[in-house]
């Protein structure tokens, strides 16, 4: 493969990460068509060493963005629905970039089509460059996420031991390590999941998504099914372990207030595209679209 020209006329995804663990490389996926082909396809080829000032900035890039779902009922006629239809943004190294907009408007599935997560049959185009390893997502349900047949620890472990890198000893060091971090007892290393309250849950959900240390993580209603109580304690949880672990999300939310809140920028979407992007400050105090507007009053922010 030539270093320097790379293509795809429908989807590149490439991985650049600089790390202790593995030299700069970049994984290609040259002209797919579908999610299945995303899959089978991948080619890997060592990065020049030199590398821009704009790669450094930022975490992840994405451009002209576009995912068609293809859909086969058994008795009928096949059909399609394009849920995002040519979005472009980015994330810079520490930026929490919050994304809001209604339900069915595109953001889960710009969340899954960064981390790959689309099904098999759906048909992806544009440009997806990571610059960092590994990024993880924390659900919306974290009862749905966890196994409810095995402990904690295993829970937290199974990772470690997918990646194959890790003996025993440094497994259990890294999980004992991380539950520290995100405030679980280590009592809770037996238990299951039913066995523990939502809070808790969530807690394991963001300690899998850390486990294997991602620099991205993209959080898709991290708090909507916990208790108001608990809401706030989860949020503090994420902004600690942003400034600890130099940790960038993608916040998705429906909640304004909250995204006002925590977030760097923000993202509006509207039937699968981008309609206002910008600082919270910007984007709350001066909407510019119409959408944006009728959020806002909405939310009475």
């Amino acid at each position: 493969m030539n270093n320097n020209a790379i293509s795809a006329t429908n989807l590149d995804m490439m991985h650049l990460s600089s790390n202790d663990e593995a030299d700069l490389t970049v994984e290609v996926v040259k002209s797919p068509k579908t999610q299945a082909e995303i899959c089978q396809g991948n080619e890997k080829m060592i990065l020049p060493n030199s590398q821009s000032d704009k790669q450094e900035s930022y975490i992840l890039q994405v451009n002209n963005l576009q995912v068609e779902y293809i859909q086969k009922p058994l008795f009928s006629k096949m059909t399609s629905y394009k849920a995002l239809k040519g979005i472009s943004f980015s994330v810079k190294h520490g930026e929490i970039l919050g994304v809001v907009g209604e339900s069915g408007c595109g953001k889960s599935t710009m969340a899954k089509a960064v981390l790959g997560l689309l099904p098999v049959d759906s048909i992806v185009e544009g440009k997806i460059l990571h610059y960092s390893k590994r990024p993880q997502m924390v659900f919306q349900d974290p009862g749905g996420s966890l196994n409810p047949a095995k402990t904690i620890g295993w829970i937290l472990e199974e990772p470690l031991r997918i990646y194959g890198k890790y003996d025993a000893a440094e497994r259990k060091r890294r999980v004992l390590s991380i539950m520290e971090r995100t405030g679980l007892e280590l009592e809770l290393l037996n238990r299951k999941p039913n066995e523990l309250s939502g809070g808790q849950k969530q807690r394991v959900s963001i300690a899998c998504a850390l486990i294997q240390r991602p620099s991205l993580i993209i959080a898709d209603e991290p708090i909507s099914s916990l208790d108001v109580s608990i809401q706030g304690q989860i949020l503090e949880l994420l902004l600690e372990l942003r400034t600890h672990l130099d940790l960038s999300y993608i916040f998705i939310t429906h909640d304004l207030t909250v995204c006002y809140a925590i977030c760097d920028r923000v993202l509006v979407m509207y039937d699968g595209l981008i309609v206002e992007e910008g600082t919270v400050e910007q984007v709350y105090n001066a909407p510019k679209h119409e959408y944006t507007k009728m959020l806002l009053k909405a939310s009475q922010f």
